[in-house]
């Protein structure tokens, strides 16, 4: 990592070479913070995220760090030194998904998609919230989803490790707002991304079920994220906060 932008507004992103996390990494960066983020294979599109940053920005300290949020000694190595140096906020949007029916669970596959949605941030949170609070400011995001808030099948697994991650998120909130941390949750539903490729066969049938009619675009959750990290959302703590096109708001079921 490097070390010359100011910490006391440098935010760490977590999964931000491409998609969601690249979104979520522009948007703090149009709003004058330093970035640092983190990727697991993305190579080259993290090499190039951080060149377009540096053009845009000039002046402004970026960085981008691999790490595998699925091993644990490499986590650890990583959050020691991520506390040394201090954070004015954290986003986690790294995360992986986990299908299947939930009388039939994987328990392997679903402890992979807890490690990395939920263990993993809880490792983050513990090493950076302790000079947040030192500090009595911070700023704590969580990539959640809309899976975690109603029922769908072949989620369960994924819905499950979200869920863990709003129930820690809230608690985290309560227990450090007195000390000037925020902490909240965004809970997507469908993105916009590379993510959703395999779903592309059926994405016609699925917009017709959201009240907007259309998939989110990867910057609209990202300045929800920004708005989530900037000064005037710190009264706002322990909130769960949909971005999914009045999907959570429907019935769901319809008159023919």
């Amino acid at each position: 990592m490097s070390g010359a932008a100011n910490a006391s507004r440098r935010v760490l992103v977590t999964g931000g070479a491409s998609g969601l996390g690249a979104a979520i990494v522009r948007a703090l960066a149009a709003a004058g913070h330093g970035v640092d983020f983190t990727y697991r294979s993305s190579v080259a599109p993290a090499e190039a995220l951080l060149d377009e940053l540096r053009a845009a920005h000039p002046g402004a300290d970026f960085d981008a760090e691999p790490l595998d949020l699925a091993d644990r000694e490499a986590l650890e190595a990583f959050c020691g030194s991520a506390e040394e140096r201090g954070y004015y906020g954290l986003v986690h949007n790294a995360g992986q998904s986990s299908d299947g029916l939930a009388a039939l669970l994987d328990r392997e596959r679903a402890e992979a998609a807890m490690e990395v949605n939920f263990w993993s941030f809880t490792r983050l949170a513990k090493s950076l919230v302790r000079p947040m609070t030192r500090a009595r400011t911070g700023r704590i995001v969580a990539i959640g989803s809309v899976a975690a808030l109603r029922g769908n099948a072949g989620n369960a697994a994924y819905a499950a490790s979200k869920g863990a991650l709003i129930a820690y998120c809230r608690t985290l909130a309560v227990e450090s707002a007195r000390r000037g941390v925020t902490v909240n949750v965004i809970a997507p539903g469908f993105v916009d991304t590379e993510m959703m490729a395999p779903y592309a066969s059926h994405r016609e049938g699925m917009e017709r079920q959201i009240p907007a009619g259309r998939f989110a675009r990867p910057e609209e959750v990202a300045a929800l994220a920004a708005f989530l990290i900037g000064e005037g959302a710190g009264y706002l703590t322990g909130a769960v906060l949909p971005v999914d096109g009045g999907l959570t708001a429907m019935m769901g079921v319809h008159r023919s």
